[in-house]
């Protein structure tokens, strides 16, 4: 691949489809390998989720991109320029990283960010502007001009979001961005992502927070220790989980104990406790069985069943399976 032209334009990235393609990456630190042939392409406009229990490499795998960590081996390019050539993408990626030192303490919200502006190029006035600006859609203006020795962690997050924003960038990586953000803040952190992604820029989202990729990402990567173990759209990894644990809430009606409809149930599944609550009841399907049949059969040996849901959202549910995580 050839490097793109350093003054490249988000108008112009979006004829490149996918802006950022990583193929057979690997990231050694000594013995221990953090990357192990991940594979992975985010085009443009697209929010792309990065899920992983802690350790799985969504941190390693955006400093790759940001041209922080150079790979050990394997390839990944952003925008066409390879990564570990961090100066040219400076101007092209923003970075919300997870635990971020990096701010001049002493100095204000507006002055760090106006220096930062600098950095990309932006004149004083327009630096200025850019800032306060970014500091209102953060919901930080009126304390703009208080140290950031004084800002809470949340706070300091939310700086970070502005900063990677400043010069407009063409791929957004952020990493764990709403974990220490009140729901509102959190809120207006995802729109102000999205915007990014509706004018043309390719996001790559890191998060804990599995359920906020429902209604968010287009498409999702999870990582376990290092290695790719789903690579689809959100309503594919949902369907990944299957749906063989239940909750169902027994009636007054109900005369049988729970020993004994465990029995009648026999092959078709397991009824046991559910959290001390002697009201409801884990339903785990035996293979293959429908939960109609399982229900049917608890029905006809005399329980009268007056709620049912899945024992875990979907989304959670499939994240443990593709990651082998047993369920509890």
């Amino acid at each position: 691949m050839t490097a793109a032209p350093a003054a490249l334009s988000l108008a112009s990235t979006l004829q490149t489809t996918p802006i950022v393609e990583v193929e057979g990456l690997d990231r050694d630190f000594g013995a221990v390998k953090a990357l192990r042939g991940v594979d992975m392409e985010v085009a443009a406009g697209e929010v792309h989720a990065l899920l992983g229990p802690n350790g799985a490499g969504k941190t390693t795998l955006m400093r790759v991109l940001c041209g922080l960590v150079a790979p050990s081996a394997g390839s990944a390019y952003v925008l066409d320029t390879r990564a570990g050539h961090a100066r040219e993408l400076r101007e092209r990626v923003g970075f919300v990283p997870s635990g971020d030192r990096s701010f001049y303490l002493r100095l204000s919200g507006l002055e760090n960010l106006v220096f930062f502006g600098r950095l990309h190029g932006l004149r004083k006035r327009a630096a200025t502007a850019r800032a306060a600006e970014l500091l209102a859609s953060v919901g930080l203006a009126d304390v703009a001009r208080r140290p950031i020795s004084t800002y809470s962690h949340g706070m300091q997050k939310r700086l970070s979001f502005a900063r990677a924003l400043l010069g407009e960038p063409a791929v957004l990586l952020v990493d764990e961005a709403t974990h220490d953000l009140d729901p509102v803040a959190a809120q207006q952190v995802r729109a102000m992502t999205r915007e990014r992604a509706e004018a043309g820029a390719a996001v790559l989202w890191a998060t804990q927070r599995i359920e906020e990729v429902v209604a968010f990402a287009d498409r999702v990567t999870v990582l376990d220790r290092g290695a790719v173990a789903f690579a689809g759209t959100v309503a594919e990894l949902a369907a990944a989980g299957g749906g063989d644990r239940h909750v169902i809430r027994l009636g007054a009606a109900t005369q049988q104990s729970l020993a004994e409809l465990d029995r009648a149930l026999g092959a078709l599944g397991r009824l046991q406790p559910h959290r001390g609550d002697r009201a409801d009841a884990l339903l785990a399907l035996g293979p293959g069985v429908t939960l109609g049949a399982a229900l049917a059969a608890l029905v006809a040996a005399g329980a009268e069943i007056v709620g049912c849901r899945d024992e875990r959202p979907p989304i959670e549910r499939a994240f443990l399976s593709v990651t082998g995580v047993e369920a509890a």
